[in-house]
């Protein structure tokens, strides 16, 4: 755009004052591009009043002018709806993990708490297999070993009394188990762990909210298998000890 410098421009005002200060006394934050969409609009009619009668703006200027002033306002109100939607999902995420509080869930894991009584995991493979089963306490010390046969199929149940192989007690604790395992051709095979507890608190200060089962969090996409707790499992299959 030229400009004529030998012309005397009127005065120019600072753009919407008034709107600058009404927005910073209220908000009491730097504004952004958002906040400041008025002074966009300022800023063009501002430079229609001061552009060269001689040398006026194109009107294929004007008009892309326009329309890019256009597309960043329905980029803030597209952004004010996609705000508004990740609020309604954050809400929805909340109400439906305090839905779980005091079910039985199973998740993905190989640390199980150890209440004094039991503790238990839930072994999954795709084949029959020859199993190597450990356990051990939080310092990685093996507590308990012993091979056994899983048969092909999903939630196998292994619970743990707490005892060790030499027969004595440990104490209430996580411990983690591991297995490794061989098929009918001596091949290594995969056996997936899952452990099963209650879900007795939600901490909904986390995005997403996290789930706490025996001490441990868990997110709600990381639940495989939500069991009442009065409900008879489907396959009460265990490990048979070699």
């Amino acid at each position: 755009m030229a400009v004529d410098a030998t012309t005397a421009a009127p005065p120019v005002s600072a753009p919407n004052a008034n709107y600058s200060a009404s927005s910073s006394t209220s908000s009491g934050k730097t504004t952004g591009v958002a906040d400041n969409f008025q002074t966009f609009l300022t800023l063009l009619t501002t430079q229609l009043q001061n552009q060269n009668p001689l040398d006026p703006l194109d009107t294929n200027q004007f008009t892309q002018q326009l329309v890019q002033f256009a597309g960043v306002e329905q980029q803030l109100k597209t952004n004010d709806s996609l705000s508004s939607l990740l609020k309604l999902q954050t809400t929805a995420q909340t109400t439906q993990a305090m839905n779980f509080i005091g079910a039985n869930a199973v998740v993905d894991g190989s640390k199980s708490h150890f209440d004094g009584k039991t503790a238990g995991w839930s072994l999954s493979t795709d084949k029959p297999v020859s199993a190597q089963v450990s356990i051990q306490n939080a310092t990685g010390q093996t507590v308990y070993s012993g091979k056994f046969t899983l048969n092909a199929g999903q939630n196998q149940g292994f619970t743990w009394d707490g005892r060790g192989n030499d027969g004595s007690k440990w104490p209430e604790g996580d411990y983690t188990l591991s297995v490794v395992a061989t098929d009918a051709a001596g091949q290594t095979a995969g056996v997936s762990t899952q452990v099963q507890g209650v879900i007795d608190s939600v901490d909904l200060t986390q995005t997403p909210p996290m789930l706490s089962i025996g001490g441990q969090t868990f997110t709600l996409d990381q639940i495989k298998k939500v069991v009442r707790p009065d409900a008879t499992p489907t396959n009460p299959t265990k490990p048979t000890a070699l």
